[in-house]
This record gives structure tokens, C-alpha cells and sequence, in this order.
């Protein structure tokens, strides 16, 4: 298939997004992989979407499909194990769920089903495509003709030089104890930690603890999230309409700059939600 420009759901108030009704889209060609998308949404500041591949399944880039952006992007396992490489410095990252990989903008990029499960990826993507940052910037770049997948520079010398390594990485791979950790002091209900924080895009993930709730919070930025486990409530104090809102496992919401907003989990076990926040947290 040709490519298309994928849709870009927005919205102008505090939004929940529930999974079933999420803007599905699939894009790719045969020879170099099909990926199923997952549209939360696409404003002018940020962009929230699953992908998913089936086992087996991958993506590459072509000449219409370049796979190299002009934005920082964090992608969050939800399922399977993700393989991604970039193949213009044949680096190869391994994420397993609840992990995640870092990389920012003009970084090439491959992905690869590694599991016998469909993989499904979290992705935060900033600047979003309304700003010109997917395919008319990457169409801007060189074809990359040959792929790489081992930085084959370091064999003979390793583990010796992995300080060289971890120095010119431009994948990083995000686990717990890669994570900047924050406790929620006020209401003892809430922790969070930051898989990253630079100027263009903040993504972390919070725990919200059995019958507790965070304090309130505003952003500078448009936050979207994704519930990864529990029941999540949200509290929009000042919503036109509904301000109580209830979400469960796969649904998405939306909260534009500017909103106080409070989570709250009214069960007994803890409830995992993970968000990002564009441009400014």
C-alpha cells in the first residue's frame, strides 16, 4: 500500500477515549512489514497510539515508508517482546513488558515481533505529525540503503568498552532502575517514574495505590495517558459537563493544557497508568 497519512483524532476538552472506540489504521507494505495502529490521539502538541505486529511480524523502512522522525518518542511494551534496532549504527534493543525504549529525533528505526504473542506497543511521539514531524520530514531525509543489526565494532572488546557503548547509544533502553522516581508526599496515595523528561516530551508511569488518590495536578503541556492495570477514576474539576470519570484497562484520556485534574482508585489493589505530557510537563 501506498503511504497515507495516518488519521489524527482531536479533541477540545478533557476526553475519555475507551478501546473500543479508538481510530484503528494499518500502514506498511508487504516486503517490509504491516503495522496495526491504535489512534488515542493526535493534537497539535502530542501523539498517543498502540502498534501492534502479529508473531513474526516486523517493521522496516522503505522509500515511501522512511522510518526516521523529527521528534522524541517513547515506546512502552504492553505485550510480547519488542525487538528494535537502528540500522544505521546496528544497534539492537530487547523490551519486555513494562519496559521501555527511548530515542529522539533522526534516530532510524526497525521493530520486530521477537515473541509468540502479538507485541503491542505504547508509543508518546513529540512534536506530533500535525507538525510536519512524520512522513513529510522524514521524505526530507537520505534513503538509508544498508541495514545494520550488530555493532559489530565493539566484538573483541567486550564487555571491555560497554562504556564506550552505553556513551554512544541512541536507543535507551528504560526499565525500573533506569527510571527518575517521584513519591506523591502530599497524599502518600501515588508514585511515579519518568522514563524521560526533555524539552519536547515528558512519559512516565504512576502508581496509584489501593483507595488512595494523588494530589491535584495542571501541566503546562496537553497530557494523553493509557490505563496499563485497575480501575482508574479521573477528576476534572473544571469540566463543562461530566467532571468524574471511570477507566479501565486500554482505555486512553485526553486533558488539555491547563486543567487541574486528580486521579483516584477507588479498589483495593493499586491501579498503573502511564502518560505523557507535550510540550512542557
Amino acid at each position: 500500500m501506498g503511504y497515507k497519512p495516518s488519521p489524527r483524532p482531536v479533541f477540545d476538552r478533557p476526553s475519555h477515549i475507551p478501546y473500543a472506540g479508538v481510530t484503528r489504521h494499518l500502514w506498511g507494505e508487504e516486503n517490509a512489514g504491516l503495522v496495526d495502529d491504535w489512534i488515542y490521539a493526535s493534537t497539535e502538541n502530542i501523539h498517543q497510539i498502540v502498534f501492534g505486529m502479529q508473531p513474526g511480524g516486523c517493521f522496516k523502512h522503505t522509500d515511501a515508508f522512511r522510518t526516521i522522525f523529527g521528534a522524541d518518542e517513547l515506546l512502552y511494551v504492553i505485550s510480547g517482546t519488542l525487538g528494535l534496532a537502528n540500522p544505521e549504527t546496528g544497534e539492537v534493543c530487547i523490551a519486555k513488558p513494562g519496559e521501555a525504549l527511548f530515542f529522539r529525533k533522526d534516530t532510524w528505526h526497525h521493530g520486530f515481533n521477537l515473541s509468540e504473542e502479538q507485541v503491542r506497543v505504547l508509543e508518546f511521539f513529540a512534536p506530533p505529525p500535525a507538525k510536519g514531524t512524520s512522513g513529510p520530514y522524514a521524505r526530507t531525509k537520505p534513503l538509508l540503503s544498508e541495514n545494520r543489526y550488530i555493532q559489530d565494532e565493539f566484538l573483541g572488546r567486550w564487555p571491555m568498552e560497554a562504556a564506550a557503548q552505553e556513551k554512544s547509544r541512541t536507543i535507551h533502553p528504560k526499565r525500573d532502575a533506569d527510571m527518575l522516581w517521584s513519591l506523591d508526599a502530599e497524599t502518600q496515595g501515588a508514585y511515579t517514574g519518568f522514563y524521560c523528561a526533555t524539552d519536547q516530551l515528558t512519559v512516565g508511569k504512576t502508581t496509584v495505590l489501593g483507595g488512595k488518590r494523588t494530589r491535584i495536578e495542571r501541566h503546562k503541556g496537553d497530557e494523553c495517558l493509557y490505563v496499563v492495570s485497575g480501575v482508574l477514576n479521573i477528576h476534572i474539576p473544571d469540566a463543562e459537563g461530566q467532571a468524574w470519570f471511570e477507566l479501565n484497562p486500554r482505555d486512553g484520556f485526553y486533558i488539555p493544557a491547563g486543567f487541574d485534574h486528580q486521579y483516584f482508585n477507588m479498589s483495593h489493589t493499586p491501579c498503573e497508568f502511564v502518560f505523557g505530557v507535550a510540550p512542557d510537563f
